[in-house]
């Protein structure tokens, strides 16, 4: 193959490998993005819409996407489903029963995101039924409810976690006794481990290597705790910046810390790991009350944090908890980085572009898309030069590579 063709080919595994977002807050789980090329300004009426679907059915779960396809979670009657859309285009290409109905004041339906594994998808209904589906054909390879298996209960407003596949491994949070987080053969449900005794969180799981292990942290209903994802093992927990009401954001990791927030008066924690000898440690650099994560969780770009502390926007340096920026910015919503660029979306239907910079909140483009009976809580995602939005029931297309 002559140098050009290497060269090509390349290229366009990498602008594959971009357009992926294949489980919650895309590739590596921290909400960002290696697409580029993306418009750093919207036209006056907002970015180009592709396409809109509806019949998701009612829920706030968000999306992976994949192979050109998209796939969410929906409640229609009495029946939670697992959907696959042509990303494309927004044809519906089949759905699949995946749990019961939840019903709650604040909205019906999962909060969950499937993940995708190979030819698999691994998606948590909020009765906490976990179901494993092959992606191509919609066909059901197992289904287990975790909370009924382990002796957990299915929390205020609902099983909210999205699966951690580690190795053969799909971990999950129960929440029960002697089973707060499982771990399970992924191809047939075996159990191979169990850990911990918290009950659920709302919060999903992330896995990395450190100190020659492979870690497990979550944040539980009670603490952020880590574990061997190899045995289960307990290695360490931190209480400090749990509430009692719900912890929901995804802890963040980068080179041996982690930054870890939670709502409802309480704040956030840079956490420094140490650990030799087949043992890890988790150390307190500082706490406060300056990034209050609620259902949004804060993405890393450089040297700082930004993130939603309750409904103001914040831009936070890392390693010493010092407030670059706070800004009031499309109100209480969520966000995703990609190219240089924060998008942002506000629940009561705003969406905007903004510099990631840490020298003042800049914002480039805004756009009103409005919202129906309840707020727009779903993480919008991107892929493939296209920004996708869901509001309940529908789902939006935009177009916002130039």
């Amino acid at each position: 193959m002559t140098s050009r063709r290497l060269f090509l080919a390349a290229s366009s595994a990498a602008i594959a490998s971009a357009a992926e977002w294949p489980q919650w807050r895309g590739l590596a789980r921290d909400g960002k993005s290696a697409e580029s090329g993306l418009l750093k300004q919207w036209p006056a009426a907002g970015p180009k819409v592709v396409w809109t679907a509806t019949g998701l059915g009612e829920g706030y779960s968000s999306y992976s996407i994949s192979g050109g396809k998209l796939y969410t979670q929906g409640q229609q009657g009495k029946t939670e489903f697992v959907l696959a859309y042509d990303a494309a285009t927004g044809k519906k290409l089949w759905a699949t029963p995946a749990g019961g109905s939840y019903n709650e004041s604040r909205g019906n339906g999962p909060r969950g995101t499937p993940t995708v594994d190979g030819q698999m998808l691994y998606s948590m209904s909020a009765d906490g039924t976990l179901t494993v589906i092959n992606k191509m054909d919609g066909k059901k390879q197992w289904e287990m409810n975790v909370v009924d298996k382990f002796g957990g209960h299915v929390i205020h407003w609902g099983m909210s976690e999205s699966p951690l596949i580690d190795g053969n491994k799909v971990i999950v949070q129960p929440g029960g006794r002697g089973a707060s987080v499982v771990a399970l053969d992924k191809t047939n449900g075996k159990i191979l481990w169990k850990s911990g005794d918290d009950t659920a969180g709302y919060a999903s799981a992330i896995a990395f290597d450190f100190a020659g292990i492979r870690n497990v942290v979550t944040f539980t209903g009670e603490g952020i705790v880590g574990m061997n994802a190899s045995t289960g093992e307990f290695l360490w927990r931190y209480d400090k910046v749990a509430n009692r009401t719900a912890n929901i954001a995804t802890p963040l990791y980068t080179n041996g810390h982690l930054f870890v927030s939670s709502d409802y008066g309480t704040g956030c924690a840079l956490l420094k790991l140490s650990g030799a000898g087949g043992k890890v440690k988790a150390e307190e650099v500082y706490f406060n009350r300056d990034m209050r994560n609620h259902y949004c969780s804060s993405v890393l770009v450089g040297e700082h944090v930004y993130g939603f502390s309750s409904n103001i926007l914040t831009c936070m340096k890392l390693m010493s908890g010092e407030v670059a920026w706070r800004d009031r910015s499309v109100g209480k919503g969520q966000l995703i980085f990609a190219d240089g660029l924060l998008y942002l979306q506000g629940e009561d239907g705003i969406l905007a572009l903004a510099e990631a910079t840490p020298t003042a909140y800049k914002e480039t483009a805004r756009h009103k898309i409005g919202r129906g009976e309840y707020p727009v809580w779903t993480l919008p995602v991107l892929s493939d030069g296209r920004l996708f939005v869901r509001d309940q029931d529908k789902l939006t297309c935009f177009a916002v590579r130039g």
